[in-house]
């Protein structure tokens, strides 16, 4: 198996992410593999900001178009689609290029995580009876395990099942089953990480203008047949720009204010997504779009 070549691509929604890393890809021979939330999904296209495939240039990507909106993914899924790219890249004398569009994940990649146990049959039952009195049993969690109930939001039943998940499969708490199986990371080389930094009044006009393209390209009837489809049930439908959507079919909106709505919401989305990345990753590369060109090209 050949060493490649890798690194990673950051930045905020709309700060030029994709055409940067098509460049990069075609000057390097690297596939791309795309780490991101809502462009996993095939038939979220359009609000997605999902390149096309005129847009990739040939360039292959990962991590697009994987699963249905009405499966769900974690972090795992990332690993395995890692783990999957690395080997094909490495046989086929590739490099890779991974675009964080959801830095968690990548973050994920680099600290790794730990191995879960295997859930039985009898533990689901007793997490799931658990959390029929949610504020109960965060209560009691965080009576015998307080300082990793600190992280948790009283009202984040995901989080909480995986901590009771535990705590019946192995007798462990939180805190003493990751004591015990600390996390390994999934990317062990090198990883060379180039953060795209932008002016935030630019980058709020950037984002106006992808939501005005957006919705000329079709987004409402793009989010009508995804509601017709798979109803509003599946965690994809509350992401941004869906959300107001459904909003504005609901007729609480009108269009003025849905694109007013998208477009506000997703420059808050790319304030966090800034915050976490200066605070999350170390010895970054960072620059304008046109600075990273030129050390990359």
């Amino acid at each position: 198996m050949n060493k490649i070549r890798q690194l990673a691509l950051i930045g905020p929604t709309a700060s030029g992410k994709t055409a940067l890393s098509i460049k990069t890809a075609q000057a390097l021979d690297a596939y791309i593999l795309s780490i991101d939330s809502l462009s996993i999904y095939k038939e979220i296209d359009i609000v997605s900001a999902k390149p096309t495939v005129e847009e990739r240039e040939g360039i292959v990507h990962f991590g697009l178009d994987t699963i249905y909106p009405n499966e769900d993914f974690d972090v795992t899924t990332f690993i395995d689609l890692y783990n999957e790219v690395y080997e094909k890249a490495s046989s086929e004398g590739k490099n890779l290029i991974i675009v964080g569009g959801t830095s968690f994940y990548l973050k994920m990649l680099m600290d790794g995580i730990s191995e879960l146990p295997k859930i039985s049959d009898t533990t689901k039952k007793r997490t799931a009876d658990a959390l029929k009195d949610l504020s109960r049993t965060y209560t009691w969690l965080s009576g015998i395990d307080p300082d990793y109930m600190k992280r948790i939001a009283s009202n984040d039943p995901y989080r909480i099942e995986k901590v009771l998940d535990i705590y019946f499969e192995t007798g462990l708490t939180a805190t003493e089953y990751f004591l015990q199986f600390p996390p390994r990371p999934t990317i062990k080389s090198d990883l060379p990480v180039y953060q795209i930094e932008i002016d935030r009044q630019l980058l709020r006009e950037r984002i106006a203008l992808r939501t005005e393209l957006m919705l000329k390209e079709g987004l409402i009837d793009e989010i009508c047949y995804l509601e017709k489809k798979y109803t509003r049930a599946p965690n994809c439908m509350k992401a941004i720009g869906i959300k107001e959507t459904l909003a504005y079919l609901d007729g609480i909106y009108d269009r003025e204010t849905l694109q007013e709505k998208i477009t506000t919401n997703t420059a808050r989305l790319a304030k966090r997504q800034t915050t976490f990345n200066n605070s999350q990753f170390e010895n970054v590369i960072k620059g304008s779009v046109g600075d990273l060109e030129k050390m990359l090209l």
